[in-house]
């Protein structure tokens, strides 16, 4: 057999029949499908299960009025019966509030949906049982949503009171069957069918948004690119910068590249890699602003203190994957991806609301980072950028993740480096 012809080395059957091949790779795998499962599923099977606590305001405009003699607040006996059988279920956070806090809370993102009793509802209510000739007005009660604090949130506060509003109506009408035909007399079936009832619940929007805000949506994809950018632009550049010194080979296709090692300590290496995170977090965030509103159109307000935040956002998080990179070296990917994007992502509110959530989940939201830097986003797009709608607790989060990082980074490459746990080949020592 020729020489070129030849087979040298392990063969491919070889190198597959090893066991030892497969072990690795098949365990971290393996323990990676299993945690993103668990993880991603276990926060969205039962969102109604698992509500807890969601706030939403209860508004009462009625000034009463006299019914059968008596002067009467019907307005306030719903709304007060309302708060008291939450305590019981806690599934809502029923927030008794004027029509002016009510708006400020919708305006800030505090509340997720308002239930309002108008004014004139004792009065509309009393006239379903005055004898007159003339048809009554049907008494109402509104619900306002609040599509910027996320679709399915708005959502489920909208169900929640449209359910409360009609449960309300139905014990109005016992009340004036009863008042009107005591021990259950005859009844035509249209006052009968008007009295199972009688409130009409009336759903409109108490906090618009844009329309090219994907139904309340946009802050959370938004935030997604931040930290996407973020994480893989330190990955990229961790490489980069392994390649460019020498402690990797470059491999494009068939060409492989192995440049000169340069001797530089673990310290400096972290410095080189966080200031390269840096400067590329500002061409990420500008070409994410440039594509989403100037290219896509989608609504977005305060676009400078967008761009500053998403730069902010988007180096915050490149730092911290710098620092678990130069911690854990390659082991620090998977480290990464857990912190910033598979813990993130089902903790982050954005999709599904905290108050839906395991309460595993709201503890992981006290400190991963996407649900901090969602808030920021959310507030600046949605709330005006008002400070108390989570865009002051989203700034103090990246400072406080900013400086963790380094510190940690700075630690332990400090450590390596005194240790003589050198990444710098024989011949440089």
């Amino acid at each position: 057999m020729p020489a070129n012809q030849r087979t040298t080395g392990a063969t491919v059957r070889q190198v597959v029949g090893n066991p030892k091949i497969w072990a690795f790779p098949a365990t971290i795998i393996g323990l990676v499908a299993l945690l993103l499962s668990l993880v991603y599923m276990g926060g969205i099977l039962n969102p109604n299960g698992n509500l807890h606590h969601m706030p939403i305001g209860l508004v009462n405009n009625d000034r009463g009025a006299v019914v059968a003699g008596q002067p009467v607040n019907l307005g306030r006996q719903v709304t007060d019966g309302i708060a008291e059988a939450a305590r019981a279920q806690q599934q809502a956070s029923w927030r008794q509030l004027d029509a002016a806090g009510a708006r400020d809370g919708l305006a800030s993102g505090k509340l997720y949906g308002v239930l309002e009793v108008p004014d004139g509802f004792t009065a509309a209510i009393g006239a379903l049982g005055a004898p007159t000739g003339q048809q009554p007005a049907r008494p109402t009660m509104s619900v306002l949503t609040n599509p910027g604090a996320g679709s399915l949130a708005s959502s489920l506060a909208s169900s929640i009171s449209q359910q409360t509003a009609h449960a309300a109506s139905a014990q109005l009408g016992a009340s004036l069957i009863e008042r009107q035909h005591p021990g259950g007399g005859a009844m035509t079936n249209a006052e009968r069918l008007l009295l199972q009832d009688p409130v009409t619940v009336k759903v409109s929007v108490g906090h618009a948004i844009g329309s090219h805000s994907g139904l309340g949506l946009t802050a959370f994809y938004y935030t997604l690119l931040l930290v996407l950018s973020g994480f893989l632009g330190a990955s990229v550049i961790s490489n980069g910068v392994d390649v460019a010194l020498g402690y990797a080979a470059s491999e494009l296709g068939p060409v492989r590249t192995q440049r000169p090692t340069v001797p530089i300590t673990r310290t400096r290496t972290f410095i080189v890699t966080c200031v390269m995170s840096l400067g590329l977090s500002a061409l990420t965030s500008s070409l994410i602003m440039l594509a989403t509103v100037v290219i896509l159109g989608m609504d977005a307000s305060h676009l400078p203190l967008l761009w500053v935040f998403s730069f902010c956002a988007t180096a915050a998080v490149g730092l911290g994957v710098q620092a678990l990179l130069a911690a854990f070296g390659g082991i620090g990917q998977l480290v990464s991806m857990f912190v910033f994007i598979a813990l993130a992502l089902p903790s982050s509110g954005a999709t599904i609301p905290l108050q839906a959530l395991p309460s595993f989940y709201r503890v992981l939201s006290e400190f991963e980072p996407m649900r901090q830097l969602a808030d920021g986003v959310r507030a600046i797009m949605y709330f005006g950028a008002q400070a108390d709608a989570g865009l002051t607790r989203a700034w103090i989060m990246i400072a406080v993740g900013s400086i963790a990082a380094l510190a940690f980074g700075f630690a332990m490459t400090g450590y390596y480096d005194r240790k003589g746990l050198h990444r710098i080949v024989p011949e440089h020592v």
